[in-house]
């Protein structure tokens, strides 16, 4: 066990027996009686935030959390197959732990996966991808004077607004997060 003095923004604890990571922490010395931390919490399995205070010898239970690059395999159902690649054993990993970027994912790509006691807790796609574009209306002649911005369809059957230049069969730079194109790749 570790005391609250040792904790870092960052950091993964055990508290009320849900892991959560620390987003903010600030040491408070008031002019009477003992130093104590707040800051905020936030739950890895719900998202909520959960406000902190505690005494700075108060002991807490660091978890011991190992983070590695993985390779997507393929998707089965409710879970990814992942791929250690220094071990070459696989794990099912659940959808729901990449969020919305879980659409852009490729196989073969690179995946970050945070694992407690061999169970995925954290994952994380790569910022953004290179997709092929597979079906976009053609450009009408004439209409790059604004910003315009048409329909396309990526390499992972996903729909994405890129500008009119963009044609079938260029590859573009997505942002995993969002969905918004970045730029065309040459």
């Amino acid at each position: 066990m570790a005391k609250a003095g040792d904790l870092k923004t960052g950091n993964i604890i055990r508290f009320n027996g849900e892991l959560v990571t620390i987003d903010e922490l600030i040491h408070r010395t008031p002019g009477k009686g003992g130093a104590f931390y707040t800051g905020k919490m936030r739950s890895i399995k719900s998202g909520r935030i959960i406000e902190l205070r505690m005494r700075t010898d108060e002991e807490v239970d660091i978890a011991r959390v190992e983070t590695k690059d993985y390779q997507y395999l393929y998707d089965d159902g409710d879970f990814f197959v992942v791929m250690d690649n220094i071990s070459f054993e696989q794990f099912n990993v659940p959808k729901e732990l990449f969020g919305n970027s879980a659409r852009f994912l490729k196989e073969g790509m690179n995946v970050l996966i945070a694992m407690e006691s061999d169970e995925p807790i954290i994952a994380k796609a790569p910022n953004n991808v290179e997709l092929e574009i597979v079906y976009t209306e053609p450009a009408v002649k004439g209409d790059t004077s604004t910003n315009a911005f048409k329909n396309a369809t990526v390499e992972t059957g996903i729909e994405i607004k890129v500008p009119l230049f963009v044609n079938q069969g260029d590859k573009v730079k997505v942002d995993t997060a969002t969905g918004a194109y970045i730029e065309r790749v040459k």
